[in-house]
């Protein structure tokens, strides 16, 4: 989370799926201001997790161009919106069962 807000995300929220979804235990969602912003941070996140908590390299999919990036880090999984896909998508909707953990406005 401290890697998505140091890269100035916006609308952090974090998902605890476990139990609901049976290969994460939780989900963050953001949204990023432009194309190059989902860049930095799906690279920004992927770099956080390789460097301070160790783990082998996260896979980072989709496109900014696209509107969504998401990026797996196994026990974590990280969805990168622009504004406009976030709202299209509405993945908070979808997991209204999850419990929300955290939310950075």
């Amino acid at each position: 989370m401290n890697a998505l807000e140091d890269k100035k995300a916006e609308d952090i929220v974090l998902l605890d799926v476990q139990g609901l979804s049976s290969f994460t235990d939780y989900y963050i969602i953001a949204t990023g201001t432009s194309d190059r912003h989902l860049d930095a941070l799906a690279e920004g996140l992927a770099e956080h997790m390789r460097k301070q908590l160790r783990q082998k390299s996260p896979r980072i999919q989709g496109q900014p161009a696209g509107g969504w990036v998401l990026v797996d880090c196994r026990d974590v999984v990280a969805h990168l919106f622009s504004a406009a896909q976030r709202d299209r998508y509405k993945l908070e909707e979808l997991w209204n069962e999850a419990k929300t953990v955290l939310r950075i406005q």
